[in-house]
């Protein structure tokens, strides 16, 4: 084979990935956002005016939530927040309707301590989708119920659907911020360094 020949080849070659790099980057595009957002993908499709605004949409929210500082919750700061909901929930009993507003408030204050933006429910919405994407509906849920309640048209019933509902993204928020748990060897080491 000549020279010639050989270089065609590698040019031909080249151009072919090329093509093949530009009409998969969307597929592999669509994919990575579908598997990051889970069902949000297709609400986000599905509320936008095409697929292509909403996969930007998505992209901006994956790089908005970068920017943010997010911090694990210590084992204490773990235990503190499952008693309160502990307390959220038995206080259910006998006042539902001051319950739910105390477990919205206790979701609220376990989103600021992570890290995430409070200030408005659609930026929380944005934001949580990113890494809480699968439990965003029992959120979206629970608020509708609430403010449904805050109105006077929430029956008891649907505030026990709303408690399971923050209960849902109270435990996502909870257990994906949890600072790692150290084996016992690692804490009795660093124990010993000191």
């Amino acid at each position: 084979m000549s020279t010639g020949a050989i270089i065609g080849l590698v040019v031909a070659v080249l151009v072919v990935l090329a093509v093949l790099a530009f009409v998969l980057r969307p597929a592999m595009q669509r994919k990575k956002l579908r598997d990051r957002f889970g069902p949000e993908y297709d609400r986000a499709v599905t509320h936008s005016d095409s697929r292509t605004a909403a996969e930007k949409e998505l992209a901006e929210r994956e790089h908005r939530h970068s920017e943010f500082d997010l911090k694990p919750l210590s084992q204490t700061a773990q235990e503190s927040y499952r008693r309160h909901w502990a307390n959220v929930q038995t206080k259910f009993v006998d006042s539902p309707e001051s319950a739910i507003a105390d477990a919205d408030r206790l979701v609220t204050d376990l989103m600021a301590e992570r890290g995430y933006p409070t200030e408005g429910y659609e930026a929380q919405l944005s934001v949580l989708s990113v890494e809480h994407a699968r439990t965003l509906e029992h959120y979206r849920k629970a608020h509708d119920i609430s403010e449904r309640q805050e109105i006077g048209e929430a029956s008891t019933e649907d505030l026990r659907t709303a408690m399971v509902h923050y209960r849902e993204l109270f435990t996502d928020l909870l257990e994906r911020g949890a600072e790692p748990r150290k084996d016992r060897e690692a804490v009795r080491k660093e124990k010993t360094d000191v």
